[in-house]
């Protein structure tokens, strides 16, 4: 984020289980990012990946980039994004 010139807080430290969508939603939301009706590449996707479980991922154009916690590493994924989208936020310029 700050590569693309973010200069507001960046989001952390958000438990693998953390329920409150709306928290998440209301922290990206004063982050100093904008909200983004349509993704495009470069935007942070919140998305809700199962019940109670929440993920953060980067638009990317062919697909998303994001943290697989199975292969602990981080790992582009091809084609539509898999999980329900909640929100779309990206660096302000």
């Amino acid at each position: 984020m700050r590569a693309e010139g973010h200069g507001g807080p960046v989001p952390s430290g958000y438990a693998m289980r953390s329920a409150d969508a709306a928290r998440v939603v209301a922290l990206l939301d004063s982050s100093g990012l904008v909200r983004a009706a349509d993704a495009r590449r470069g935007d942070l996707l919140l998305c809700r990946m199962g019940p109670g479980q929440l993920h953060l991922a980067i638009q990317d154009a062919d697909g998303v980039i994001h943290a697989d916690a199975m292969l602990r590493r981080v790992v582009a994924r091809p084609g539509p994004v898999p999980w329900p989208v909640i929100g779309a936020w990206r660096v302000r310029g």
